[in-house]
């Protein structure tokens, strides 16, 4: 009996997809789900008449494939990925390949390719966007581990991938260990930033221009046309569900949906990663503090019955309706570059904290189809970091920078409309404030907080030059700390 192509454990939404997808190229397939009733429905329904065997036990999966054996796991991440791996190692033969397709955290990643390693066992966390309809059709995936590993199911990864416009896969080798699972996750966190930041646009135009969801969606909806610079999937489905309409009612379905969004954890893992690398991330953050917020309903239910605010309520006379539409667009553009410059500098950070030697550009090029934040804009990044590769931050690129500079006081406009009408634009304000301080030589409030700091925990401070906004340096380059004895009548300054 001959021996299937690859294996696959997991047989959800996203697993049975991947598993025609898979076998839609021409590769045979295994498939394997710990309820033994689930892959029998799957094999006499949608596996029908295809390439594809059910299995019913872990052995008979492995005796299943060919060697050296690749086994693909669309398991939930945490505890269910290593009980899985716990089950097939005792079967598996040094050389094989275990791939885990799930959002695991990339910390796990690491430890799991390092226990796997010791035993001969290859593994590669891959990061897997698209939802359902990219795991059928074509997702982008983000592949990591031994590159030696990669080559193992590169042809079968890159004939399942998303083709871009120029027919490029959207997949690549990202790096070592946890490379792959740490950039699906900043993936993820990106997606956070981008659905809050249209989310506030959207109610924004409702409540100033007192727009119907239907006028709204004409309004994004001409905002994917092919040469808008907005053009990408959320704004296409962000527009098609606008306009869709709940059956029983005829009322338009958002407009009945519960404001309520739930997440799974990666936008929560992409802040903790960017406090410990030090990096700020603060429209990921607001995106993920947004949805922690909407969780708590009840609690807004109450404090919005009993405090009542004078915002306004009418359209401002100041500005006309077309003016703020183009506004609209132009401060959404300018927040999602500031968004994905603070994603493309935690990736930068990571890439050299854990030596996964990013490549920025290959990225952006991976997400341009398939994945949710595909876009028509990641064709200028891809561009941009092809000709300036050590940029410092991804708004320093000449096609952002300039955008920036010209409109940046449409953000400024639109962010202090939305508050008058009483719309909180936390994503809007961090992807503003962002740049404001980007563009601060000197923060004051850094200057603040040093003083504070030095005078209640004697923690030290630098200074500046004299009439430079430079940190004071000492002949070998080396920044000199400065202590003030703040309880003292004359107060000495002191190097420490």
């Amino acid at each position: 009996m001959s021996k299937q192509n690859i294996g696959v454990i997991g047989l959800a939404v996203m697993g049975e997809n991947l598993v025609l997808n898979i076998e839609s190229r021409g590769y045979s397939v295994a498939v394997y789900n710990r309820t033994a009733q689930k892959t029998a429905n799957f094999i006499n329904s949608k596996a029908k008449n295809k390439n594809i065997v059910g299995t019913y036990s872990f052995k008979e999966l492995v005796d299943s494939l060919e060697k050296p054996r690749k086994i693909m796991l669309m398991v939930k991440a945490g505890k269910p990925v290593d009980d899985n791996i716990n089950c097939l190692l005792p079967l598996l033969d040094k050389g094989d390949l275990i791939i885990d397709g799930g959002n695991s955290f990339f910390k796990d990643t690491i430890r799991r390719y390092q226990e796997l390693e010791s035993k001969g066992i290859n593994y590669i966390g891959t990061g897997v966007s698209g939802g359902e309809e990219g795991a059928l059709k074509g997702p982008a995936i983000m592949p990591g581990g031994k590159i030696e590993a990669y080559k193992m199911v590169e042809n079968i990864f890159k004939d399942i991938a998303a083709k871009a416009e120029d027919n490029v896969p959207c997949v690549d080798w990202i790096g070592p260990d946890g490379a792959g699972h740490f950039v699906k996750m900043v993936h993820n966190g990106i997606e956070y930033g981008d659905m809050q930041l249209i989310g506030e646009c959207v109610w924004t135009l409702k409540n100033v221009l007192g727009l119907s969801s239907d006028k709204i969606s004409d309004i994004i909806g001409s905002w994917n046309s092919q040469a808008d610079v907005l053009r990408s999937y959320l704004i296409e489905i962000t527009a098609e569900g606008l306009k869709e309409k709940e059956k029983s009612s005829g009322k338009y379905l958002v407009d009945r949906t519960a404001d309520i969004t739930r997440m799974k954890g990666t936008g929560t893992w992409t802040i903790q990663s960017a406090l410990e690398l030090l990096i700020p991330v603060p429209t990921i953050a607001a995106a993920v503090f947004s949805r922690e917020m909407s969780q708590d309903k009840n609690l807004r239910l109450n404090i919005s019955s009993k405090m009542k605010m004078d915002f306004e309520n009418q359209p401002p006379s100041d500005i006309k309706v077309e003016d703020f539409i183009e506004m609209a667009h132009d401060a959404l553009y300018i927040a999602k570059i500031s968004s994905y410059a603070q994603g493309f500098a935690l990736l930068t950070a990571a890439s050299d904290f854990y030596k996964f030697n990013l490549n920025l550009a290959e990225i952006a090029r991976g997400w341009r189809a398939g994945c949710i934040v595909r876009a028509q804009f990641l064709n200028e990044i891809t561009r941009q970091y092809l000709n300036n590769p050590d940029v410092e931050n991804l708004i320093l690129l000449p096609e952002f920078s300039n955008f920036i500079c010209k409109n940046l006081h449409k953000l400024a406009k639109f962010i202090s409309i939305a508050h008058r009408f009483g719309v909180p634009v936390l994503a809007m304000s961090g992807s503003y404030d962002y740049i404001l301080q980007l563009l601060s030589a000197v923060m004051i409030s850094a200057q603040v907080a040093a003083q504070q700091r030095d005078y209640f925990g004697a923690h030290g401070y630098f200074k500046l030059e004299d009439d430079s906004p430079k940190i004071l340096k000492d002949a070998d380059g080396k920044q000199i700390e400065f202590h003030t004895e703040w309880m003292l009548p004359d107060r000495p300054e002191i190097e420490i």
